[in-house]
């Protein structure tokens, strides 16, 4: 694992992070795909944790949690808005359903459906963090933000990674895996109001560059 912040890790990755499960102290945030089991199984070895906690319920950040909840006996928890996603009364990818390639995503990808035990609104606190709703990627999407030093867990809210190259870049979530991307630019303005000093994305490393992440934020469209 690799620290970033203080009790906060990121489970190792190769080549580059691209799929990103974190620790933040004792709580698993994001679970991978379903091909992220060895790894995420070998990180957590000789380690307790106590929750595993989505940041969004879509298959890369899914993927292993039923299998890491019943191995480990922690409860799963994900925001309201996800629950329905997660428990398999709705589809965990809303955004281009017949689109190919969400369709290669869902059959490679997706894990099960499972219990979400844990039900996460505005304002709770997760491992120290504070749930912030950010919708627009995924109905439940959160941030999770801790106050004492304004380090951000945002899932998908932004990318930091080129899907194409796999470089490092500034970006919103594309369109066919986003059910609203307006509102998730408003998203993007809302993580940019928390004044964050480290922004730990879904894809690729750490935006460490706050002042180039607060230049994007200002240059999107409004709508």
């Amino acid at each position: 694992m690799k620290n970033l912040a203080p009790g906060v890790w990121r489970l190792k990755q190769f080549p580059a992070p691209s799929v990103n499960v974190y620790l933040a102290e004792d709580v698993l945030i994001d679970a991978g795909t379903r091909w992220d089991r060895g790894r995420i199984f070998a990180e957590l070895e000789g380690r307790e944790i106590s929750l595993v906690a989505l940041t969004h319920v879509h298959p890369d950040h899914q993927g292993v949690a039923k299998d890491v909840c019943e191995a480990r006996g922690v409860p799963l928890a994900c925001h309201a808005d996800d629950v329905d996603a997660m428990e398999g009364r709705r589809p965990v990818q809303e955004a281009a359903p017949d689109n190919l390639f969400n369709r290669v995503i869902k059959a490679l990808w997706e894990g099960p459906p499972y219990k979400v035990e844990r039900v996460l609104n505005e304002g709770d606190e997760v491992a120290g963090f504070r749930v912030i709703h950010a919708p627009g990627h995924a109905r439940g999407e959160v941030v999770y933000f801790r106050d004492s030093d304004r380090v951000a867990i945002c899932g998908d809210v932004v990318r930091h990674m080129s899907y194409a190259t796999g470089r490092p870049i500034l970006a919103e979530p594309p369109d066919i895996f986003t059910y609203d991307p307006a509102e998730n630019r408003r998203s993007i303005r809302k993580l940019a109001e928390l004044n964050p000093t480290l922004i730990l994305p879904g894809h690729g490393p750490a935006i460490t560059d706050i002042a180039a992440f607060q230049r994007f934020a200002d240059s999107l469209p409004s709508r």
